[in-house]
Parts: C-alpha cells; structure tokens; sequence
C-alpha cells in the first residue's frame, strides 16, 4: 500500500474557488450552466418527492440532496447510448439517460410499468439488492467488448454495497477480463445507521480497487467539476485500454436513508450535518458560476419553477395508471409461462374478473 497514494482529487474548495487549475476541465460555458441546471432541477425534485411521500403518494424512496455533484457530475461525462446499472437511489442519473420522471413515481410504488426502460434508453432498472448491479455491470462491459463497442458501462453503490460479496466479484472479474467499466461507489459516510468506519478498516474505499488490479481513485463527491474529470479520465481508459476503475466520491446525503422509517438524528449530529452543509454542491457550484458571470438568481428561479410544473404534470400521469394486478406480475414473468404459471395467471384473471 505505501506505493498507493489516494489523495482525496478536488477542483473546487467549499467557496467555489479553484484550487487545482491544472485540472479545470474543457467545458464551454453552455456545459457549466448545463450541469448546474441539471442540479438545481435533481434537488427540486429530490425535495418534492420527499413530500409526496411524507403525503404516502409514494412508495420507496431514497432521497439523493447532498450527491447531486457525485451522480450527475459523473453522469455528465457518459455518452448517451453508454450503459448505466444503478442502485436504487441513482434514479436521477437514469432520468437524465431519458427515463421519464412519471416511470420513476410507478418504481417508486412498486408498478411494474416503472422497472421498463423506454426503448433507446440504455440502462438496467434500478437495483434494489445492494451491489448485485456491479456484476451485472462487469457482464455488460464483457458484452460490449466482445461487440467490439466503443461504448462503456457505469455503476453507482453506496459505502456499505463495498461490504457486499457482489461488491468484489464485480470488481475482481472486471479487473480479470479488463473490461470496460467503471464502478462508482458514494460514500456518503452511512450505510443507513452504520458510519463507513464500521464498514471497513480500510482507510479509503479506493484502495479496494488494488487487490483487484485496477485502477483506484477517491474524489471530493460535492464537486461537480473534480468528479466530472475523474469520470472522464475513467471512461477514457475504459474505451481506449478496457482498464476499469473504481471512483471513491466523498459526499453526504442530507436526507434520511430513505423514507421507509429511517431517523438520521438518532445516529448523526447536527454539527455533522452542518460541517457537510458547508459544502453544498449546489452552493459551491453557484458561487464558481456566479463568479464567472454564468449564474443569476432569476435563472435559477426559473428551474426550480420548472421542475415543480414537471413534478406535478408527472405526478398526475403517475397516478392516472391502472393501479397494479397480481395477474400483471405473472405475466411478465416470461415470454413463455410454464404450465403452473399459467394455470396461476388464469385463477387471478378469473379472481379480478369478479
């Protein structure tokens, strides 16, 4: 380990300043504005579906303020057919690959209708087993480049999906067959209630990727700019030399684990969270933008105006689908149904008939 250094990459500092000009990528002014816009309108709508759930308009939801800069900064350096294998709070990513917002709602609630990928868009549902999408992920990529294709695979797990054996054998078989994928995990210091310290004695998650021969990186995860570079170089290696790596992003989520229960309070500080509120991604971004003359107050209003309108058109379209059969689920076990499956699905047809 002495030859391995991982030192946290940052381009920014928590008052949007630049403390590594060497590294600002090559971004037009068009692209900035673009990746801020693609924040502001994630965190609107990570807000107002905390409250339509709170209102049990929802399902299952796993709130993402505080890793907008992991998720989309990472996102933003991806080509639109590469492929993306998300976790199941990865869903922004997925909606800005082309998945419908009112299809995040119906997987929210469990609909079927909401795990279906729109045709062109390339990426798995949402992975509700924790870390189960990094081997799906290391098949993907063998796919791709056995199809001699430019293109690369990307995936998301949190601190405690580094605990999995899914985790490893993805990771291990990716360093194996050198396949082009990149394994992204956030480390938003909290596995639900259990602090990444616990998780590992390891100093850095980063390391992991040296028993594995590949590539190892950790970046400061509320820096949109520091992880759209390290993203960057990571795909770079992934289609030109089918080197994988694995991305550390240090970030926080603000929010609970998720709404099914969880209570942040009863295992963090408030001096905790306000030591991480300090490095807003969004608050470090929009000073780096503001300071360059790229951002106004008026133009971020306009966002926040939008997503909200997008929400409730959304929403409504959501809650205007047929709600769930059980005779639904059978079906779309297979093309084919075995002869019991079938016998099933005619019973539930004939129950929900009535």
């Amino acid at each position: 380990m002495a030859e391995h250094k991982f030192e946290t990459f940052r381009i920014l500092d928590e008052k949007g300043k630049v403390v590594n000009e060497d590294e600002l990528p090559d971004l037009s002014d068009d692209e900035l504005q673009e990746l801020m816009y693609r924040m502001v309108y994630t965190r609107v709508i990570d807000q107002r579906a905390v409250s339509l759930g709170r209102q049990g308009r929802l399902g299952f939801y796993a709130p993402v303020a505080g890793q907008e800069a992991s998720m989309l900064g990472s996102h933003f350096a991806l080509e639109q057919d590469d492929w993306i294998a998300p976790g199941y709070r990865d869903v922004p990513q997925l909606i800005w690959q082309g998945y419908p917002l009112w299809q995040s709602y119906l997987f929210s609630k469990g609909h079927y209708k909401g795990g279906q990928m729109p045709e062109g868009v390339n990426a798995l549902p949402p992975q509700i087993i924790i870390g189960a999408n990094y081997v799906q992920t290391t098949g993907i990529a063998l796919g791709l480049k056995k199809k001699g294709s430019s293109q690369v695979a990307i995936t998301y797990t949190g601190d405690g999906g580094a605990s999995q054996g899914d985790f490893y054998e993805g990771i291990n078989f990716a360093g194996a067959f050198q396949v082009p994928a990149i394994f992204v995990v956030q480390n938003n210091q909290y596995a639900i209630s259990v602090p990444a310290d616990q998780q590992t004695a390891a100093e850095t998650i980063a390391q992991k990727a040296v028993a594995a021969g590949i590539e190892g990186v950790q970046v400061d995860g509320m820096d949109p700019l520091a992880v759209y570079v390290v993203t960057k170089k990571a795909r770079k290696e992934a289609q030109e030399g089918h080197r994988p790596t694995l991305i550390e992003t240090l970030c926080y989520r603000y929010g609970p684990h998720s709404l099914s229960g969880d209570d942040p309070t009863r295992y963090r500080s408030s001096e905790e969270d306000g030591e991480w509120e300090r490095r807003d991604p969004l608050v470090r971004f929009r000073k780096y933008l503001e300071e360059k003359e790229l951002w106004t107050e008026e133009k971020e209003n306009k966002i926040v105006d939008q997503a909200k309108a997008d929400v409730k058109e959304a929403m409504k379209k959501a809650e205007e689908i047929p709600r769930q059969k059980v005779s639904d689920l059978i079906e779309i076990m297979g093309n084919d149904l075995s002869n019991n499956l079938q016998e099933q699905l005619e019973e539930y047809r004939a129950k929900e008939s009535n």
